[in-house]
């Protein structure tokens, strides 16, 4: 029965579009080429959502209209189909693609995700609603590492979903946060979803990346504060955790050390050196244990040190004094040539043999050029010596510097205060689940948006990390390999046919003047600014109900980026907006991917109206952050604008 609501759904919203596209033709006054690329474009959605391949529909739809268009002629359609494939094709950014996809599912199978799961809801304990905050910052973090969805989905779902039920969590709470969070992958970088868009409106990757960090950073804090107040106010959907859920067992010989779990570490390691502890546990131990301790406080003084320097450099001003403007001689030249004839050779000793003056004695003439040739060669000297450059001076550090180290080491104060054995060993658990991951991230966003690296370049140093971290956990083997080899060919393999495919539908729409069609209706609607980012991003919303957000980025995007000139909207900015609002792509129904990849691995007592009743609370947070990127764009702009603009 539940299939046959569905499908009702899904056939009454096709009949929708057909009978939209048939009264569009039917009100016309004449029918013109713009209408029928209109009929494409209705004819296309339908198809897609009858269950036939996006990319080849593209491509067939393009190829028929595009002959109608042509009247008939094979060639020029056949040369039209060519040039736009080499086109896509030829685009560099597309490299970057098949890397990232490797790195995720090399990511993916160095089983991370159990290890991460575990030590972050240990670290979270103490938080209301520990376990869905949990599995919010992991999939926040897994996400920001793979970018697949799927992936992070169905294994948080195999992982946190069994024990947010067996810890008495309301399954809808569940679901929602395991959906939602394995959506930020298509937001927060290295997002492919990024990538594709700015290949499609010819905006720089590198700075989408930079522009839709704090907004992935937003969206995941909104889903984390409203677990919280959501178990704060309403324990039973969300219970504590008992405590036997928040022991955590020492080590055999750092049990011996500690007087209690809850003693703190630093004292305790170091009376255990010079004490009698020490005749039971190896010194070598007790050290490395202490290293361990003492890495936060290595780091704070290493930043502290490497920021001082940054702030107190000289500042070395480049002197352009000396550059002359390009052609600036000739200028003269041509403009005193011009000005009329110039004077024979001879002209100024003649006029001085006429002049009635005085003659100067003879050797006048010699004494006045050795005069000046000794001052000549004063000046100079003078000269150098003035125009010198003065040594740059050393800067003060400024007052900020000093108030953020003050609040560093303040909280590094508080946290050696805190540290008992049991964070010790959370804190170690994190060390090598958290840390590596967070390494690898920032060594990637980090080369990108600094500029250090291209995103091809920088997805290939995380395709190498991806390789390292496996080979690191011992989960490198050949058939890992081959297996992230074949899905990354497949991935790869499908987001180029869609963009081959949407590159020859794109040509036949613009050929029939169906986006010249468009282009007039927005603009008799006489619309402003803020009407037509609200109308554009409506439409998107409703439109992730029956497409996934590949289908909307190459069929629709090329529809509304000639439009933003129009109204004075930075594509940078509208692919930010888009990029959160096709976070409900995955999030609503019917189609809902990862509401179906949790459903495949949840116990059989959960529905899929529980999961679906899960997501729309997450749903409304995503329309939330929509309104709050609109109203303070900053939050996505503020970055780019320092770094590049």
């Amino acid at each position: 029965m539940k299939l046959r609501k569905e499908l009702w759904f899904g056939f009454s919203l096709m009949g929708l579009i057909v009978i939209a596209a048939i009264a569009m033709l039917v009100g016309a006054e004449k029918i013109t080429n713009g209408h029928i690329g209109l009929l494409m474009l209705s004819l296309v959605v339908v198809a897609i959502m009858l269950g036939f391949p996006t990319a080849f529909t593209l491509m067939g739809m393009g190829m028929i209209f595009t002959w109608i268009a042509y009247e008939e002629n094979t060639q020029k359609t056949l040369d039209l189909m060519v040039a736009s494939a080499f086109k896509v094709m030829s685009n560099d950014v597309l490299i970057s693609i098949p890397l990232f996809v490797f790195m995720g599912y090399l990511v993916e199978r160095a089983n991370l995700i159990e290890k991460l799961f575990k030590s972050l809801h240990l670290a979270l304990v103490r938080l209301p609603g520990a376990l869905a905050v949990a599995t919010l910052v992991t999939c926040a973090v897994f996400a920001t590492a793979t970018g697949i969805v799927g992936a992070v989905v169905t294994l948080m779902g195999l992982l946190a979903l069994p024990q947010m039920l067996r810890a008495g969590y309301d399954v809808r709470v569940s679901a929602g946060a395991i959906t939602a969070g394995g959506c930020l992958g298509i937001l927060i970088p290295p997002s492919v979803l990024l990538i594709v868009y700015g290949a499609t409106a010819g905006v720089s990757v590198v700075q989408l990346y930079a522009g839709a960090f704090f907004p992935g950073l937003m969206l995941a804090g909104l889903y984390i504060l409203y677990v919280i107040i959501l178990a704060k106010f309403k324990p039973k959907l969300a219970p504590p955790l008992p405590e036997a859920e928040r022991y955590v067992p020492l080590p055999p010989l750092l049990e011996k050390v500690a007087p209690s779990h809850g003693a703190r570490v630093l004292p305790a390691l170091l009376k255990a050196l010079k004490g009698q502890r020490n005749a039971e546990v190896p010194t070598g131990y007790l050290l490395k244990q202490l290293g361990v301790v003492l890495l936060p406080l290595l780091l704070f003084v290493f930043v502290a040190l490497w920021s001082y320097s940054s702030v107190t450099a000289p500042q070395v001003v480049e002197d352009y004094s000396e550059l002359q403007t390009m052609g600036s001689n000739s200028f003269d030249e041509e403009e005193e040539s011009a000005s009329g004839l110039a004077e024979p050779p001879g002209a100024d000793e003649e006029e001085q043999a006429s002049a009635g003056g005085v003659q100067e004695p003879p050797g006048a003439e010699e004494e006045e050029a050795a005069e000046e040739n000794a001052s000549s060669i004063a000046e100079p000297a003078a000269a150098a010596e003035a125009a010198a450059p003065a040594e740059p001076e050393a800067r003060t550090a400024p007052l900020g510097f000093w108030i953020g180290l003050g609040v560093g080491a303040l909280a590094l104060a508080l946290y050696y205060a805190l540290l008992s054995f049991t964070r010790f060993e959370v804190f170690k658990m994190l060390l090598t689940s958290f840390f590596p991951l967070l390494i690898l991230i920032l060594a990637v966003l980090g080369s990108i948006v600094m500029g250090l690296a291209t995103p091809t370049e920088a997805a290939a140093v995380g395709a190498l990390g991806g390789f390292l971290l496996a080979l690191a956990y011992r989960q490198l083997t050949l058939q890992v390999v081959k297996e992230s080899v074949f899905l990354t060919a497949k991935t790869s393999a499908m987001v180029c046919w869609l963009f081959v495919g949407s590159a020859i539908f794109s040509a036949a729409f613009a050929l029939l003047g169906g986006q010249e069609l468009v282009e007039n209706w927005v603009m008799s609607m006489n619309l402003t600014k803020t009407q037509f980012l609200v109308l554009s991003q409506v439409i998107i919303f409703i439109l992730g109900w029956p497409l996934e957000w590949t289908e909307i980025i190459v069929i629709f995007m090329p529809i509304f980026i000639p439009l933003l000139d129009n109204f004075g909207v930075d594509p940078l900015f509208f692919g930010l907006l888009v990029a959160l609002n096709l976070q409900t792509a995955f999030l609503s129904p019917p189609v809902a991917m990862s509401a179906f990849y949790l459903k495949g691995v949840s116990p059989p007592h959960v529905t899929l109206n529980q999961i679906f009743a899960g997501m729309l609370p997450f749903m409304g947070i995503q329309v939330l952050a929509i309104i709050l990127l609109y109203q303070f764009p900053a939050i996505g702009m503020w970055l780019p604008e320092v770094l590049y603009r």
